[in-house]
């Protein structure tokens, strides 16, 4: 990087800096701005909106969407370590194993040690976390269409891909 270069970012830097620290209020309109345009914003509401209702639509199985997620991810031909179970999810591990231990003790799964490396631990759905899930899925199935539905032709398509793209 040149030397002006150099200069020119650093000036950029104190500005940015000076000018938070000298800023007032922020008026009302910025407020509606935000509210109108923030990506994470909307995100944030459409996720929870999403959730509920799949909490609701899963209640009579004893899962929430979060759980039935979960579950779903150990849905494999091979028992899968935390790491990539925490990576499909976009959680962290201490997050994970939080919500993996009530699962756990409702006996859905379980967590051994991994034979090919014993410091690594391998999840594994249990005949009666099978069975939890082949009853919720015909629930997420049909809450999902219903979700989608609105969406129009192609619409859902359309999202996941724009979400994929921010993910």
């Amino acid at each position: 990087m040149s030397e002006a270069k150099v200069h020119l970012t650093f000036y950029v830097d104190i500005n940015i800096i000076t000018g938070m620290s000298n800023a007032g209020p922020v008026p009302f309109s910025t407020t509606l701005h935000v509210r109108d345009h923030c990506l994470c914003l909307a995100a944030q509401r459409a996720a929870r909106a999403l959730a509920r209702r799949f909490d609701e639509a899963l209640k009579p199985v004893g899962l929430t969407s979060g759980q039935f997620s979960l579950l779903m991810s150990l849905n494999r031909p091979e028992p899968p370590t935390i790491g990539s179970v925490a990576a499909l999810l976009v959680m962290d591990r201490t997050t994970l194993t939080a919500n993996l231990k009530p699962l756990e003790r409702q006996g859905l799964l379980t967590v051994t040690v991994d034979p090919a490396d014993r410091r690594g631990r391998r999840l594994a759905l249990t005949e009666a976390g099978r069975a939890t899930l082949a009853a919720a899925v015909p629930i997420w199935t049909a809450v999902h269409a219903e979700v989608e539905a609105p969406l129009g032709e192609g619409g859902a398509d359309r999202l996941r891909a724009g979400l994929s793209a921010l993910a």
